[in-house]
């Protein structure tokens, strides 16, 4: 059975980059919410005479924030079922908070948590500091939000839980601080597949 992976997080905190970095080792599909979203975004914000490189205002979260949800979904649940695991990247903030949300995601394709196995790794750094210089060494335009309204963003910043009903075991913190991946990536590996 193949396993369905979360890895959730706030911006700049490396969950892509961690996800990859799991993957490049083991047979997993990384479904990346802003790159799955992109090309959509970038149509309806310039369809609404908006910054096309917005990805954090209150008009974007009411045009776009929803379907970027729903792409990737429909994405990773495709992906059930055959032979290698989903990785699913993105905040998923509101849908972590919902303790129903992955019963009812799981439920649209006659799933349930009893016959697929859905962990969560939660991506954090260390502090507001590293994750503003993290962002920062980007340099992408989809940023500018967030340095232009740093208070308002900042927020975004704070410790994540899941209310999902999993057990214990299937939700791990991972501290990204070390710019070198491979020890939070083998911690992931671990947390993921098991010790070796």
């Amino acid at each position: 059975m193949n396993q369905l992976v979360f890895f959730l997080g706030p911006a700049g905190a490396g969950k892509t980059t961690l996800a990859k970095a799991v993957a490049s080792r083991r047979k997993a599909a990384v479904l990346d919410m802003d790159i799955l979203l992109r090309p959509a975004a970038d149509a309806i914000m310039t369809m609404h005479g908006l910054d096309p490189a917005d990805r954090d205002s209150a008009a974007y979260k009411r045009l776009c924030r929803d379907l970027g949800y729903r792409i990737t979904m429909d994405a990773a649940l495709d992906n059930i079922g055959l032979d290698c695991d989903v990785f699913v990247v993105g905040p998923f903030t509101k849908e972590a908070a919902n303790s129903e949300w992955i019963s009812s995601e799981l439920h649209r394709i006659g799933r349930s948590l009893l016959d697929t196995q859905v962990k969560v790794v939660l991506v954090d750094l260390g502090s507001e500091e590293l994750y503003r210089e993290r962002i920062e060494g980007r340099h992408s335009p989809l940023d500018d939000w967030k340095f232009n309204h740093w208070s308002e963003f900042r927020s975004a910043l704070g410790s994540r839980t899941v209310a999902w009903p999993l057990p214990a075991g299937n939700i791990r913190h991972i501290d990204n601080s070390n710019p070198d991946v491979r020890d939070a990536a083998s911690e992931a590996e671990d947390f993921i597949y098991g010790k070796l």
